[in-house]
C-alpha cells in the first residue's frame, strides 16, 4: 500500500511539473498544497493521461499513439470523461464532413478551477485560496502579462476622451459573436460555502463566456445560453453593484468577469500589494478634483482595490493602486471623481491565443535570464 501511494504522489509531482511548462504555470510550494488539488481533481490514471497533453490541441489518434494501452474508443471514452469532469480542454472541427475532436491540457485558471462550477466543495475551494496566496499569483505577476485586464464601466469616460473598442464595454458585447452564456461567479460561490458571502452583491449569475468558450460551458451545464440585452442588463446590475469588469486581456476576448474586492481570488490577492496597478492591464485612471469633493467617502467605500481615502475632508486617489475600473464615478453626488486615459494606450493581443503565446515567449526570456544570471 504504501509503494502505491508513493508511486501515486509521483504521478501528481509529473502532472504538476508539466502543467507549469505550459504558458499560465503552476509552481511549487513547500506546503504541497498544489498537489492537494490535484489529487482532489485527478485520478492517478486520469494524471497519466493528462501528462500528454499539451497547451496547443492534438487530434484523438495522435494522443493515442502515446497511450497505445487503451484502445481509440476507450482512450477517447476516458478524453471525454476528464473533459466533462472540468480537467482538460476539447474542441470538435469539422473536416471533410467529419466532426474530429482535439483535446488539450487546461491550466488551472482561467480552466480547472473555473470548470468545478458544479461540483465545488469547500475542501477543493480552500486549497485553492491557500495556494493563489503561496504561489500562484506569484507566478501570475511575474510575467506582467495578465490573463485579464480591466475595463471602465459604462459612462464613467468623459465623452470627450476616445475610447477604443476593446474598453468599451457595450461595444465589446454588441461585435462579441454568439453564443454568449452566462453562469455563476465561481469565486462568490466559493465564499458562499465557507459561510462568507459577498458584501457587495447578491448577484451570482454574473460571469460571461463567449464563442467557443459559451459553448463549453453550455455543453457541460455549467452555464446557460443569453441574448445580448440579457447580457447587458446582468452587466448594468453588476456595475450598479460595484463589481469590477474584467474581461480577456484580448481585443476579442472569450470572457467576462465581474469582480469585488471581498471574493475575487485576483483582485483579494492584488489588494494585499503595496502597488497593485502595475500588475492590471487598464488604460485608466481616477482622479478627484479637490474643489468640487464634499469629502462623503463614498468613493471610498465603492473602491474594490482601497485606492481611494478621505483625508480632511477630500478624497485622494492612490495611483499606485487604482486600476482604472470606474467604479467610484457614477455615484460621486458632486461629480467630483473622474475617469482620465493614461498616456500610452495599452493596445491588447488581438485574440485569446496570441495573449497565451505572449505569456509563453515571456516566461522563456525570464527562464533565459534566470539561467545566465
Amino acid at each position: 500500500m504504501m509503494l502505491m501511494n508513493e508511486q501515486g504522489l509521483e504521478i501528481y509531482k509529473k502532472l504538476r511539473q508539466h502543467l507549469d511548462n505550459q504558458p499560465v504555470g503552476y509552481p511549487e510550494t513547500e506546503s504541497g498544497v498544489e498537489i492537494r488539488i490535484l489529487e482532489h481533481l485527478f485520478t492517478p490514471e486520469q494524471a497519466e493521461i493528462a501528462l500528454t497533453l499539451g497547451f496547443y490541441p492534438d487530434k484523438l489518434q495522435k494522443i493515442h499513439r502515446k497511450l497505445k494501452k487503451y484502445g481509440l474508443e476507450e482512450l477517447e471514452q476516458k478524453l471525454d470523461e476528464m473533459y466533462f469532469n472540468g480537467l482538460i480542454n476539447r474542441g470538435i472541427r469539422n473536416e471533410n464532413n467529419i466532426d474530429i475532436k482535439y483535446y488539450a491540457s487546461a491550466p488551472l485558471a482561467i480552466g480547472m478551477f473555473e470548470y468545478q462550477l458544479n461540483r465545488l466543495k469547500p475542501e477543493f475551494f480552500k486549497d485553492v485560496k491557500q495556494y493563489f496566496d503561496e504561489a500562484f499569483m506569484e507566478e501570475y505577476n511575474r510575467i506582467h502579462i495578465p490573463q485579464l485586464r480591466t475595463i471602465p464601466i459604462e459612462q464613467t469616460v468623459d465623452h470627450e476622451q476616445t475610447i477604443a473598442t476593446y474598453d468599451d464595454l457595450k461595444k465589446v458585447i454588441e461585435t462579441i459573436g454568439g453564443p454568449i452564456a452566462v453562469a455563476e461567479c465561481i469565486c462568490r460561490k466559493g465564499m458562499d460555502l465557507l459561510g462568507e458571502s459577498c458584501k457587495k452583491t447578491d448577484l451570482r449569475e454574473s460571469c460571461f463566456s463567449f464563442r467557443t468558450a459559451a459553448k463549453l460551458y453550455i455543453e457541460k451545464g455549467l452555464g446557460r445560453e443569453v441574448s445580448k440585452e440579457e447580457a447587458l442588463d446582468i452587466l448594468k446590475k453588476a456595475q450598479e453593484d460595484g463589481l469590477v469588469l474584467q474581461p480577456g486581456n484580448s481585443q476579442r476576448p472569450m470572457n467576462i468577469c465581474t469582480c469585488c474586492g471581498c471574493c475575487c481570488e485576483v483582485l483579494t490577492h492584488q489588494s494585499k500589494l503595496e502597488e497593485p496597478a502595475q500588475f492590471f492591464a487598464t488604460n485608466f485612471y481616477a482622479k478627484v478634483d479637490p474643489n468640487e469633493c464634499i469629502g462623503c467617502g463614498t468613493c471610498e467605500e465603492r473602491c474594490n482595490m482601497d485606492a481611494v481615502h478621505v483625508e480632511d475632508a477630500i478624497a485622494e486617489v492612490n495611483l499606485a493602486r487604482c486600476i482604472g475600473c470606474g467604479v467610484c464615478v457614477p455615484t460621486c453626488t458632486s461629480e467630483a471623481i473622474k475617469l482620465y486615459k493614461r498616456e500610452g494606450e495599452t493596445v491588447p493581443p488581438k485574440n485569446t491565443i496570441e495573449t497565451y503565446m505572449a505569456i509563453m515567449d515571456k516566461k522563456a526570456e525570464l527562464a533565459r535570464i534566470e539561467k545566465t544570471n
